[in-house]
């Protein structure tokens, strides 16, 4: 008897837990993204285990985060919270003057119910210095909505625009003018005349700079102006955010943001899959284009450049299937990109999954599905490992994209993995660093198909069995 196929995506729900990393590792990104940030990060001694492993230690440079230590005088409400924050905080003024200190609410502070937030404003205004509150703990967030708890409370930060006055449009022109020092007057004017004049755009998401950079270029190829980035390289240049704006996201993990900007901020959401692959990053284009009423120009020319420089990588994964367990919340735009590069997808575990943020998301993975003639995945939130493990065991797919908790007893048992953090902190997105996704991808199935050529890789598993 032949199961018929789904012919759409499904979706389950099974413990209810979240089984990733930690989300307080936010922190290893976004204080090396906001250079004039500190990030106070209160819990206990465990949590600064974790960050000092997470982080690695810092040999040039000291890092601007630090963490306030829970005692058990805390614990119990026998200490004053705001005394011993307020000294830490005027220690930080002091010793570093960053523009603001970020508190990092940890589970223990969910715990034992510290009023961060209303802490926050009366030390805010007796050390003169912005304090933005983010919850990042482990009970209600998965590891990368950490950065989303952040950038939501960054964007109730964001400045609205003031009434200009002639001092205001005297300044502006002096600076202008300093900018454009040196240009002639032909370059400053072909410039500006490179943008088609349309409602300003605010693209949110933490990425290295030289992938901002990327995805503002390639915007600009169409002629879209990107107004700003949320978060900014410096918190005193966060982007002015008006009624009317349009915002669109780079991450699918930033769901909260997008609610902020939408329902605090009255913008308006641009609905659209993320930048992550070629196919992506063509779609994500379209969509801004589309809403902006910009007529996309030789994006198709700059799709077909870019999948034929990865066809080395394509070819060696073309007909294997990968299987996601589930951690930072990328799993559905990787699992999409890796579809139309030729692969299947049995399942796609996700820690947490909001269908309305990531609805164009969805609907590019399920045709893109029917596009390559492959099985609609099975989409779990929440997954539970120990099912998955047993799901993974009948399926036999040939790569499993994992947590790290996994991923050596896999191997042990004859499994490619690779670590999905790994896609976290590398750049993937644009259409110049498809290749490196594709890296990461195929870098253990290179690895092992090596190992196989030199006998090695039964004595390798058999000591990875043994540990």
């Amino acid at each position: 008897m032949t199961v018929a196929e789904p012919q759409a995506l499904t979706f389950e729900c099974e413990t209810g837990n979240y089984h990733t990393f930690c989300p307080i590792s936010c922190v290893a990104w976004l204080y090396q993204k906001i250079e004039d940030s500190f990030f106070l990060v209160i819990g206990t001694k465990t949590c600064g285990y974790f960050l000092q492993n997470a982080m690695g230690v810092m040999i040039f440079a000291e890092p601007r985060y630090a963490m306030a230590e829970l005692e058990e005088g805390d614990i119990s409400a026998k200490l004053s919270d705001y005394e011993e924050l307020k000294r830490l905080c005027s220690q930080i003024k002091r010793d570093r003057n960053p523009s603001v200190i970020v508190w990092i609410g940890t589970c223990t502070t969910e715990i034992i119910k510290m009023d961060l937030e209303g802490l926050a404003p009366k030390l805010e205004s007796e050390l003169g210095i912005p304090i933005v509150v983010a919850r990042a703990n482990g009970l209600d967030y998965a590891f990368t909505q950490g950065e989303d708890t952040v950038l939501a409370a960054m964007a109730a930060r964001c400045p609205s625009k003031p009434a200009v006055t002639e001092t205001d449009k005297d300044e502006r022109n002096a600076i202008k003018k300093l900018l454009n020092f040196g240009k002639k007057k032909e370059d400053v004017a072909q410039e500006e005349s490179e943008y088609v004049e349309h409602t300003p755009l605010v693209l949110f998401g933490s990425l290295p700079d030289p992938v901002v950079t990327q995805l503002t270029l390639e915007l600009k190829k169409h002629g879209v102006k990107v107004s700003g980035w949320l978060p900014a390289k410096r918190f005193t240049e966060l982007p002015t955010l008006e009624e009317g704006y349009y915002v669109c996201g780079v991450n699918p993990f930033l769901s909260r943001t997008a609610t902020t900007l939408m329902r605090r901020r009255k913008c308006k959401l641009i609905g659209a899959p993320f930048p992550i692959g070629p196919d992506g990053t063509r779609a994500w284009i379209e969509k801004i284009c589309s809403v902006l009423g910009v007529t996309p120009k030789g994006l198709d020319e700059r799709e077909a450049q870019i999948w034929a420089g990865i066809e080395d990588y394509v070819k060696l994964i073309r007909g294997k299937s990968v299987f996601f367990m589930g951690d930072n919340l990328l799993e559905i735009s990787l699992a999409r990109f890796l579809v139309r590069c030729g692969m299947s997808v049995p399942e796609i575990g996700i820690p947490y999954m909001d269908k309305r943020y990531q609805a164009a998301e969805l609907e590019m993975l399920a045709n893109t599905c029917r596009d390559m003639g492959v099985p609609m995945p099975r989409i779990v939130e929440k997954p539970d490992n120990y099912n998955q493990i047993q799901r993974i065991n009948e399926l036999k797919p040939d790569l499993v994209i994992t947590g790290m908790a996994h991923a050596n007893p896999l191997e042990a048992r004859g499994i490619n993995t690779k670590w999905s953090v790994e896609f976290t902190f590398a750049q993937i997105h644009g259409f110049s660093n498809a290749r490196d996704v594709l890296e990461l991808v195929t870098r253990p199935l290179r690895r092992n198909n090596s190992l196989k050529d030199l006998g090695w890789d039964k004595l390798v598993r058999d000591d990875v069995a043994k540990v």
